[in-house]
């Protein structure tokens, strides 16, 4: 526990910002603040000139090319961009099928549903047990008249890591288009999305130790082919015409150095978060707690676990004082349904209400483990 409260491990909702990022953000909102449409003084050149150079920032992460990069406002536009900005090639083609998965965000869900509502057809692929889906389920539900598939690099729930290279090989002989919602995987896991099949990635700079308010969606090119997207705003001509509105600099800027950041120091990020991870499961052992997702193919900073005989609820304000998790997505979590993910997953009722979700960064000051183990093992109903 901190002097000021509880030790933060809920980075999957969002991370800390990175003080590199901090410090880069603030330069460009107090001394270059220029607007980087303004052609005509240094003040826009210089703006524009960091933005170009975050482009290719951006783009290392996904060994794409800067000008694939369109700057949006975080990973829940990218999707609605990348899923409801196929729809009218996708009904000009006849191809109205679409693929994802039962254990996606809403953010590529609700977009889904929408679709589905005007007329479209949807395959909705449920999980293995361990939370990742398979290449031949995928595969199986791909058809002719597919137009998108859609599926997360890392669940943001069990932080199972998905089998995105494999479905991308997969498809290669197929022209549907291919989108991965990276928002907790970028930077994170080693070539995730480097494939040149994967057509569309969506990213989130607050999953990235960036600013809330900033992402982007990375659009590769099929050879001379653009991914024919139609934009859902319009009003300035923006970013190649996708996403119009004056480009938030600071932001952009503090996108850029936090991938540039994440993609130099990967290595020792990832020591330091294994190393979370092996304290908190060795705090955990004495409980027998069930491990919700993959043991072995899943983000080294997260861990969603139920122990038997523990309300989930009562469990994240049994420990409130001592570290902030929580027991989902955030952008659900207060609705207090059942996890759409732990669900799909076919886990019995007990363990979904009695899931939590753990998640840290190498940010993160080491928590006191066995305080935890101790306050959930006072929790649970013996006979």
């Amino acid at each position: 526990m901190t002097s000021s409260g509880p030790v933060y491990l809920d980075c999957n909702a969002t991370t800390p910002v990175d003080p590199a990022v901090l410090d880069e953000v603030i330069h460009f909102m107090r001394d270059e603040y220029g607007n980087a449409g303004s052609r005509t003084h240094t003040y826009g050149q210089r703006a524009k000139e960091r933005v170009n150079r975050a482009r290719e920032e951006v783009a290392a992460g996904a060994d794409a090319k800067p000008e694939e990069v369109i700057f949006t406002s975080g990973a829940t536009e990218s999707d609605n961009l990348a899923i409801l900005g196929l729809e009218d090639h996708a009904r000009k083609s006849g191809k109205m099928h679409i693929v994802t998965t039962a254990i996606e965000h809403k953010a590529v869900l609700e977009p889904v549903e929408r679709l589905t509502q005007r007329g479209f057809e949807t395959t909705l692929v449920k999980p293995e047990r361990d939370g990742r889906v398979s290449v031949d389920a995928i595969m199986e539900a791909v058809r002719p008249d597919t137009a998108l598939v859609s599926v997360m690099a890392a669940n943001n729930e069990t932080g199972a890591i998905q089998p995105i290279a494999q479905i991308a090989q997969s498809l290669d002989s197929h022209e549907a288009y291919f989108h991965v919602d990276a928002a907790q995987a970028f930077g994170k896991v080693d070539n995730i999305v480097s494939d040149k099949r994967i057509d569309m990635i969506s990213i989130s700079g607050h999953k990235l130790y960036a600013p809330k308010g900033i992402g982007a969606l990375i659009v590769r090119r099929r050879g001379y082919r653009r991914v024919p997207l139609t934009p859902l705003m319009v009003g300035g001509g923006q970013e190649r015409g996708l996403r119009p509105g004056t480009l938030p600099v600071p932001l952009i800027a503090g996108l850029g150095t936090a991938v540039s950041t994440a993609l130099k120091d990967r290595a020792t990020r990832s020591a330091r978060v294994t190393e979370l991870r092996s304290g908190l499961l060795e705090a955990l052992a004495p409980l027998e707690v069930q491990i919700n997702g993959s043991p072995t193919n899943s983000l080294e900073s997260t861990l969603n676990f139920s122990v038997p005989g523990v309300d989930g609820e009562a469990a994240i304000l049994a420990l409130k004082d001592v570290v902030a998790v929580s027991n989902g997505s955030a952008c659900t979590s207060q609705s207090y349904e059942p996890s759409h993910v732990l669900t799909a997953m076919d886990l019995d009722d007990d363990t979904i209400h009695g899931a939590i979700r753990v998640s840290w960064s190498h940010l993160t000051e080491e928590p006191q483990w066995k305080v935890l183990a101790e306050r959930l093992s006072d929790l649970v109903v013996r006979p």
